[in-house]
């Protein structure tokens, strides 16, 4: 595989950017390589510098759900930007995208939108924090909303790709008010929640963990917390930036039947473009500013072309069938990377909701940030360079995700499933 031109590529970056990429696991320091410049993706198919084409499992990190370039997303990108790029001021596809995302999110009543996941998981703290008038955040080892300094402790995807046990700039004073206690497990949740010398604000989760590893929730995991803090009077807060939208139209809420008090979305709801979100109750979302006293502002938010491009793709994705298509191929993909699995010379659990899996190179069942750092990564490298010299284009880490999209056929699956195949025979060579 010729590889000249992102060579030369990556060579100039690191002199101006650091590492050479503008987010760590882009690096693909993890899995031994240099990473690989894109110049086109259509599809399910995505295209280096050097001419190089390869089936996509990682979809942008999740917003890729229709594929790349999707007709219809790009016509509408086209549409708005003809009529300007951005008004720091407010247009009407503000107001039907707001109202399209309530209609689909069973526990919004009230949205804001912002220009990342990040943006939105710190705006829910602080809003959460406002309305309860205390301080503590409590979230999960592994799990990870973004780079603001309260969500810093044992994070999960890049942070724990590239071993940094947590981050230098992230004052202690910061740290104090974040507890990380393990996923899925309901002894140090009830214990944590229950201890009164403690002043949570709120509890803050991925109701399936996509930065581990995709890691799903015990049922009565997500139960269990929904009634603590309810009783507690705890916000609720789930992040969806992931599954929002992936999992069912109603996003991880919808498929586990569970209700938060706030909601963190991005990646999908901006058809590709940076966005974000957060909303949920009225009374909690008219404390937000202009409204309230809780200040949260931006000047990109609720841009034209985020809003158009989002809402092109909700219009495509709330089409009769959709779902349960994206469902049908991804559990057979799914079944059919277990097959490969089983027989493969090294243990590998997969680990599937909907169109999210991983594959861990562990013979331990998977079900939280322990047994998820069990994890071979040495053997997850191998895999990867493996995969990619076959035309596969997988996350650069053990600890995320890779995602079917409704543009992969069964053409491209049985592709991919052959290099699996060869790929798992060559890992003792």
């Amino acid at each position: 595989m010729k590889t000249d031109r992102s060579a030369e590529l990556f060579s100039q970056a690191k002199m101006r950017i650091p590492g050479g990429v503008n987010s760590p696991v882009r690096a693909c320091r993890s899995v031994g390589l240099d990473p690989l410049f894109v110049h086109k993706a259509k599809g399910c198919i995505i295209t280096d510098v050097d001419g190089n084409e390869f089936i996509d499992f990682v979809g942008s990190w999740g917003p890729m759900i229709l594929g790349h370039a999707h007709p219809e997303v790009v016509e509408a990108i086209r549409e708005a930007a003809c009529l300007g790029t951005s008004f720091g001021a407010p247009c009407p596809m503000e107001v039907e995208l707001a109202s399209l995302v309530c209609d689909c999110v069973p526990s919004l009543e009230k949205i804001r939108f912002v220009n990342s996941g990040t943006e939105a998981t710190m705006s829910a703290i602080r809003l959460a924090r406002g309305y309860t008038g205390r301080k503590i955040v409590v979230k999960f080892d592994g799990c990870y909303h973004g780079h603001a300094d309260s969500f810093l402790v044992k994070a999960g995807s890049g942070v724990i790709t590239l071993g940094i046990p947590g981050s230098p700039g992230v004052p202690d004073d910061i740290v104090k008010n974040t507890l990380s206690i393990p996923y899925n497990n309901i002894d140090a949740l009830e214990q944590t929640l229950g201890d009164p010398a403690l002043d949570i604000a709120c509890v803050i989760v991925e109701p399936v963990a996509g930065n581990m590893g995709v890691v799903v929730p015990e049922r009565s995991f997500l139960q269990r917390l929904r009634e603590l803090t309810r009783e507690l009077g705890i916000v609720l807060i789930f992040d969806e930036v992931i599954t929002g939208f992936r999992l069912a139209l109603g996003g991880a809420q919808e498929r586990f039947g569970i209700m938060p008090d706030l909601t963190c979305l991005g990646k999908i709801i901006g058809g590709g473009l940076p966005v974000g979100a957060y909303g949920g109750k009225r009374e909690l979302m008219d404390m937000v500013a202009p409204d309230g006293p809780v200040y949260q502002a931006g000047t990109l938010s609720g841009n034209p072309l985020a809003m158009a491009a989002g809402l092109a793709m909700l219009k495509v994705v709330r089409r009769p069938g959709f779902y349960e298509g994206l469902e049908a191929t991804s559990s057979w993909f799914g079944g059919e990377m277990e097959r490969l699995a089983a027989s493969a010379p090294v243990p590998i659990v997969l680990n599937r909701i909907g169109s999210l899996m991983t594959c861990f190179f562990t013979a331990e069942t998977v079900t939280d940030y322990t047994t998820a750092m069990r994890a071979d990564t040495t053997l997850y490298g191998r895999y990867y360079c493996q995969m990619l010299a076959g035309g596969v284009w997988l996350a650069p880490s053990q600890f995320e995700a890779t995602f079917v999209s409704a543009a992969h056929d069964r053409t491209h699956l049985e592709r991919a499933l052959d290099v699996t195949e060869s790929s798992f025979k060559k890992l003792m060579d």
